[in-house]
């Protein structure tokens, strides 16, 4: 189990050893390292000294002043915005999708691009969002995506959608999101010092449908990486981007 491989397809193609199969709940694509600021579509871009200046502004939660930035940074580019961010996705998605052993079960992360996934995913990888699965004898719900929110990056639906989306899973034993039930614990990130968006409809459908288990990802240094909600242990499946390592769910 990974989420937020933010790029390190090294430790994705190990991900899976010794596994009967490999469950990710996305954020593939690295935009910007925040450990390492050369890292990224955005440095290779624009340098590291704008990287360094827009990690700043972010994490001080100056968002307008970081999107004034970024208009600026991407004005003076010679090629547009779209053109530039799909060509380097594309890259990415390229070897990272490579790197997936078989069988892969994947939802996207809110910095994905959907859109792009049908192109890249070959047998034996399965891309679920807001459908089940059975795997070992119990059932995978897969949510995908994120909510709306100042960083607005690529895979953000509004919370009747994403609502939507959980309800249609119905009961499940095992219920696979990229961002956490909305619970303080989960969503405060510890390093950044601020809260994530969560889900409310996650955490209602925990209460009422008791899956033995919810994993997810998005929050990089959570305050909580795993607590009880009733019957239900509640997990963060680490920063696989940063540990290069999976975390293991034995039944």
């Amino acid at each position: 189990m990974v989420s937020d491989v933010h790029g390190n397809s090294g430790a994705l193609a190990k991900a899976g050893q010794g596994a009967d199969a490999l469950v990710c709940l996305g954020d593939l694509v690295l935009f910007l390292d925040y450990a390492d600021h050369s890292r990224g579509i955005f440095p290779d871009l624009f340098g590291v000294e704008n990287a360094d200046r827009i990690v700043e502004l972010r994490t001080a939660r100056r968002f307008d002043e970081a999107r004034d930035l970024g208009r600026r940074l991407w004005a003076e580019l010679a090629v547009d915005r779209d053109t530039a961010i799909e060509s380097a996705v594309r890259r990415q998605y390229e070897e990272l999708f490579a790197a997936f052993p078989t069988p892969t079960y994947a939802t996207y992360g809110n910095v994905d691009i959907p859109g792009l996934w049908s192109e890249y995913a070959r047998p034996g990888t399965t891309v679920l969002d807001g459908e089940r699965v059975e795997l070992g004898g119990l059932v995978f719900g897969f949510v995908g995506g994120g909510l709306r929110s100042p960083m607005r990056t690529p895979y953000e639906i509004s919370d009747e959608e994403y609502a939507a989306k959980v309800e249609a899973l119905g009961e499940v034993d095992v219920l696979c999101s990229h961002i956490p039930p909305d619970v303080p614990e989960l969503t405060y990130d510890t390093v950044a010092r601020r809260f994530e968006r969560g889900s409310r409809a996650l955490l209602d459908a925990v209460r009422r449908t008791r899956p033995r288990y919810a994993l997810f990802g998005h929050v990089h240094q959570p305050l909580a990486r795993r607590m009880r909600i009733g019957a239900t242990e509640c997990v963060n499946v680490g920063h696989s981007a940063s540990t290069g390592r999976p975390w293991t769910l034995e039944w």
